[in-house]
């Protein structure tokens, strides 16, 4: 099937989404003292209480959803995969967040960060439904 025009054009917005949220984990957990500096001590000191293994989840969700990206740009049908895979982890980790974290992340998350966590999520189920929709109509494969 010829590739549609709203694969590149979603498919590049994706990326870009994704390629945020990546840039997210690589200042904050590289400890990058000007992008750090825009959080509440209360926000980080939720973050340096996050053990190796919640940051080793929260790096699974982000790069399997760049990597998601850049496999429908490149039309493999892995892409449903991986999105769906970076979704389970993107799950896992605002379960601890919220619930399990030494410092759990609703005591020190804005009315904004609250709804924005609600926009990655609705975000992040899109993508893997439009990825759903290009494997079913045979534009990945």
């Amino acid at each position: 099937m010829k590739t549609p025009w709203h694969l590149w054009v979603i498919g590049i917005v994706m990326l870009l989404w994704n390629g945020m949220g990546a840039m997210d984990y690589v200042m904050t957990v590289s400890r990058n003292a000007d992008y750090l500096a825009q959080f509440t001590p209360e926000r980080l000191a939720f973050l340096n209480a996050f053990p190796a293994w919640a940051k080793g989840r929260w790096a699974l969700a982000v790069w399997l959803y760049v990597l998601g990206s850049i496999f429908v740009l490149m039309r493999f049908r892995l892409a449903v995969w991986l999105l769906s895979a970076g979704f389970f982890f993107m799950i896992v980790t605002t379960i601890h967040n919220l619930f399990l974290a030494e410092v759990p992340a609703q005591e020190t998350m804005s009315g904004f960060e609250i709804i924005f966590t609600l926009i990655l999520f609705s975000l992040a189920i899109l993508q893997i439904v439009y990825a759903r929709y290009l494997a079913r109509i045979a534009v990945l494969g």
